[in-house]
């Protein structure tokens, strides 16, 4: 795969301050396919100047400017769609029919709905005798994680340049490439040098620079809920902003009378897709005591459509394969019973898990309450709705869910009091300008839509 050997810093690839290089691998076949530099503080510092010393001059550039950019940003991934899926599949091991459909076609909507924000959007307002100015935070620290390499990216500096803040992206050190051809991307659109700055490198060394950097005003990470501490509290002794989007286990809650085998198989699919790897899948799947054989009965039915090597991928390394297998040992070690998969590795080559049902989960169990991100489903039972909220809200966390029910007033009425910050009601659509983000330990913040452009937004108010 091409790979640049240097970092994207004031609009041009320049060499890293150091010499140490990170290897590029497929998960699918564990080839070395590029290697990128492993950056440094230093080159952390270079990359936070530039976007410092390009600040004040995109702040200043009229939003319907801000939004031409990003909207020739937009079409710059879009031009480029083909290689960002071929490079995900690669790096990422997607399916290449997920890599087309999912990482390579949302960035691009959700790009064109900031270049719509950035251009409509009240940056100003009148509040009685009051004035209220919107204005950029300043310059972001932008940390994104490997599971959704383009869409996290794009997720974070598209709100960001259409709030007038300039970027420092540190990617995922597996999913590098995908981060590199964004940074192409920029300077297609013409983006002013210095706006969008990339600096690749590992979390313990380069994320943890730009978190601490003194001239990085808001930093926003997309990972896991231990690491989203230690940057909530580096950034909370400079008293500086934090976007924080965590982890998750939402529950997939279907009522009496509810369509079960769509339920069921809409389920099995959300878990399933992009090899378990989404914060916000629905890995607990909780059914009356009534109906609860027969949906295990479809689970089973409709897991066995996910083929690893086919329709799933592989997860994106060793160490995410061996941690996904250990939680399905606990989950038969804790009493589950296995209904589908298990911990045998399907495949002779790759980090591959076989997608797998758990029946028999108590609330209580491991696989019930901490988030395994892999291709797990753990499918538990309720006697009545409040044991179902009880369940449902019995996790630290609170991203995601769904809730399915013959009557719709019925559905909204339960998810009203689930705790989690965002729920499909009978299967709804992708909203892209939705607002995206947790309760609890899910994070702090929103992304996606209105809401998440506030988020790299200031207030000040002038009184007359």
């Amino acid at each position: 795969m091409k790979a640049h050997d240097g970092m994207y810093i004031g609009g041009e690839w320049r060499p890293a301050e150091g010499r140490d290089t990170i290897a590029v691998v497929n998960p699918a076949d564990e080839r070395i396919i590029a290697h990128v530099p492993a950056g440094t503080a230093a080159d952390v510092d270079a990359a936070v100047r530039a976007a410092r010393a390009a600040f004040p001059g995109w702040a200043a550039t009229p939003p319907a400017e801000r939004a031409a950019l990003i909207g020739a940003l937009r079409d710059a991934l879009a031009a480029r769609k083909d290689e960002i899926a071929e490079t995900v599949t690669a790096e990422l091991g997607s399916p290449l029919a997920l890599s087309q459909a999912v990482h390579a076609r949302v960035p691009v909507l959700v790009a064109g709905s900031y270049a719509e924000l950035a251009a409509s959007h009240a940056f100003e307002e009148k509040i009685g005798n009051s004035t209220v100015h919107h204005e950029p935070v300043g310059v972001v620290g932008a940390i994104t994680p490997w599971n959704y390499p383009l869409h996290q990216i794009v997720a974070k500096v598209a709100p960001a340049l259409a709030a007038g803040c300039t970027v420092v992206l540190k990617p995922a050190e597996d999913t590098p490439l995908t981060a590199q051809l964004f940074a192409e991307a920029t300077a297609d659109a013409g983006l002013p040098a210095g706006v969008f700055n990339l600096v690749t490198g590992l979390g313990p060394v380069a994320g943890q620079a730009l978190a601490e950097h003194r001239g990085v005003d808001l930093v926003s990470f997309t990972g896991s809920t231990a690491v989203g501490r230690q940057i909530g509290a580096t950034a909370g002794a400079a008293v500086k902003r934090v976007a924080l989007e965590l982890g998750g286990k939402s529950a997939n809650v279907i009522l009496p009378g509810a369509d079960l085998a769509k339920a069921v198989n809409v389920g099995v699919a959300n878990v399933m897709s992009n090899s378990g790897q989404t914060c916000s899948a629905w890995t607990r799947m909780l059914v009356d005591a009534d109906r609860y054989e027969e949906a295990v009965s479809l689970a089973v039915t409709a897991v066995a459509k996910y083929v690893p090597g086919e329709r799933v991928g592989p997860l994106v390394n060793a160490k995410q394969q061996a941690r996904v297998r250990g939680y399905i040992e606990k989950g038969v070690a804790e009493g589950a019973r296995l209904v589908a998969g298990g911990p045998e590795a399907p495949c002779e080559q790759g980090y591959f898990v076989s997608p797998t049902v758990f029946a028999d989960v108590t609330p209580e169990m491991t696989i019930a309450q901490e988030e395994i991100f892999g291709p797990v489903l753990s499918i538990l039972k309720y006697e009545d709705e409040e044991d179902a909220l009880r369940i449902a809200n019995g996790t630290v966390y609170g991203l995601a869910g769904a809730v399915w029910a013959a009557d719709e007033e019925q559905a909204v009425a339960f998810a009203r009091r689930m705790e989690t910050g965002q729920v499909d009601i009978n299967g709804g659509r992708f909203n892209p300008q939705a607002p995206f983000g947790g309760y609890k330990q899910s994070g702090v913040g929103r992304e996606l839509g209105p809401h998440g452009l506030s988020e790299y937004l200031q207030t000040k108010s002038f009184q007359f």
